[in-house]
């Protein structure tokens, strides 16, 4: 194990560098993070251990001290055009939300967009539900990622797994493959 390290908010059992216990994270996060091109981005992901009974974005904020200007959910969407359906990752500050009908849908030049059902965006992200992170996404995703994300000092997210979230630099989304910066995708 890792020598314990300080988050830059919170107050968390333990955090450690992710690199560090790749053990504890889902698999395409640990692919994600050790094939980084980012290094520096990479190297700055932080892993906090918590209580998978506690993931819900209101409950862990109030559990861990975390606030919610400084926590971010990751939701996968389903985007319909034709025959054709697109899956992508929307990340945005747990105070706000994803604008799916119309920045997301616009976005992807889809007829309707909506939240993927839980059983197909845990099958295609190869992460489980409550844990989805924008860390290790498919190859070929969109992930759109709000402005206020990557402005933030520090922001949480999933890891992955029910159990421990990833404590990130702002600026390192936007080091993430496939990524882009939406101003007005959350509200």
């Amino acid at each position: 194990m890792s020598e314990h390290v300080r988050p830059p908010f919170g107050d968390f059992p333990a955090t450690h560098r992710a690199l560090d216990v790749t053990d504890l994270l889902a698999a395409p996060v640990v692919d994600a993070l050790k094939n980084w091109a980012a290094r520096e981005a990479a190297e700055s992901v932080l892993y906090v251990d918590t209580d998978p009974g506690k993931a819900d974005t209101a409950v862990f904020c109030d559990t861990y001290a975390v606030p919610l200007e400084l926590s971010a959910n990751c939701v996968v969407v389903a985007a319909k055009r034709g025959g054709e359906i697109t899956l992508a990752a929307c990340l945005a500050l747990a105070h706000t939300r994803v604008d799916v009908n119309t920045a997301v849908r616009k976005h992807l030049g889809a007829r309707r967009a909506s939240f993927a059902p839980m059983d197909n965006a845990v099958s295609e992200s190869g992460m489980e539900y409550g844990g989805i992170t924008p860390v290790g996404l498919p190859a070929g995703w969109p992930l759109l990622v709000d402005e206020a994300v990557t402005t933030a000092p520090h922001v949480l997210v999933g890891s992955g797994r029910r159990r421990g979230k990833l404590i990130l630099p702002g600026w390192a989304f936007a080091q993430l493959p496939g990524v882009e910066i939406l101003p007005g995708l959350a509200g």
